[in-house]
């Protein structure tokens, strides 16, 4: 089973190789935010919640989204693998995930960081907020975002370094070309 992580700030190109990737592997996306949105618009109880965290610009308390996580995986026993995308965002989820893969007998195989500055990332957004008109997109929350990933996300990284499945990549570039990259070390792991 390919299981992949992609890391990245907001706006590093995540969602949009994501689908390539899926495409090209025939892998389950399990995007943390393509699920609270979803909670959200259903108006769940837990999308209510989610809603308002994600409003303040703050992160969904690990307990909810790792329950949420796993019961996406559970929906999908006969998949060929899956794309995490904005997911685990702290040692502790990298944790428990790493021990949820391992009780369904699997593991993650292959952590990819897309690499972007910030200049770009808040390019990328401005234009995708025009476009999509994402509440999370919003100036405010941007910033607040960014900092989280620089200040807090990024420390997962090592975390997988340290397993030996970590690669970077150079997020900024054509799209082609950035998928290439990821499709070669995929392809030798």
């Amino acid at each position: 089973m390919l299981n992949l992580v992609i890391f990245g700030p907001p706006g590093a190109g995540k969602g949009t190789q994501s689908q390539k990737l899926i495409d090209k592997y025939q892998l389950v996306h399990v995007s943390t935010g393509d699920i609270f949105r979803a909670h959200i618009q259903n108006q769940t109880a837990l999308g209510k919640q989610v809603s308002q965290i994600i409003a303040d610009g703050n992160l969904v308390p690990d307990s909810i989204t790792i329950a949420m996580l796993e019961e996406e995986v559970k929906k999908n026993p006969e998949a060929k693998g899956f794309i995490f995308d904005g997911f685990p965002r702290t040692v502790a989820q990298a944790e428990a995930l790493d021990e949820f893969l391992t009780g369904i007998n699997s593991s993650i195989s292959v952590v990819i960081a897309l690499d972007v500055n910030e200049d770009e990332l808040k390019t990328r957004i401005a234009k995708r907020q025009e476009i999509s008109g994402r509440a999370d997109d919003a100036a405010d929350k941007l910033v607040k975002r960014i900092d989280e990933y620089f200040t807090k996300t990024i420390h997962v990284l090592p975390y997988y370094e340290a397993q030996g499945k970590l690669s970077k990549v150079n997020g900024i570039g054509d799209i082609d070309f950035i998928f290439g990259e990821l499709t070669a070390i995929i392809d030798n792991y």
